[in-house]
């Protein structure tokens, strides 16, 4: 059974990290995000052929989101060694080049299970994106097949969706008007 993680608390993590810059390892912690938004996204493994497609479209997007008090934070279960050479690899050579965010390291495998999203034959992760408030509190969650890239103006409206503080119904966009309970 699937557990439901859509209006808890995000479960916690704490986590090594490859810099956007390509230079230097960290940690992150859950904890480090309070106060702020964050986008939180898990995809399969390094030096594929959807992934860089998806976190360099998001790191071209990272003002908008910071704009917007929001964090991007990347995940997989790769080492951070393997992230170190993925972005300093170009992007004509399938890398990433440098990133507007980190890039964690999951490889005891525990927080892509603990999000639901471990294929655990495989022990890779399924293409999970989690948008979690200010307060740590987990908004929104879609996981899909790791044949399909997500999109990044689709994350953009949901995360102004729910910072809009309304109801917002099918295809509400900023701006829109939003509905009143009866």
């Amino acid at each position: 059974m699937v557990q439901r993680l859509v209006g808890k608390q995000a479960p916690d993590f704490t986590m090594e990290t490859a810099a956007g810059s390509g230079k230097d390892f960290g940690k992150v912690s859950l904890s480090d995000y309070k106060g702020k938004w964050l986008v939180f996204f898990f995809y399969p493994l390094d030096f594929t052929f959807v992934c860089p497609t998806e976190i360099t479209a998001l790191s071209y997007a990272a003002d908008t989101f910071k704009e917007m008090n929001c964090e991007i934070l990347g995940v997989s279960t790769d080492s951070i060694h393997s992230h170190r050479a993925w972005i300093n690899t170009p992007i004509d050579q399938n890398g990433l080049g440098q990133l507007n965010f980190p890039l964690a390291s999951d490889l005891t495998k525990k927080v892509a299970s603990d999000y639901g999203v471990l294929i655990e034959e495989e022990g890779v992760a399924l293409r999970g994106l989690f948008i979690i408030n200010p307060e740590g509190e987990l908004k929104y969650q879609v996981v899909n097949h790791n044949d399909v890239g997500r999109s990044v103006d689709e994350t953009i409206r949901v995360l102004e969706a729910l910072q809009s503080g309304g109801l917002c119904p099918m295809n509400w966009k900023k701006g829109d008007k939003t509905l009143v309970a009866k």
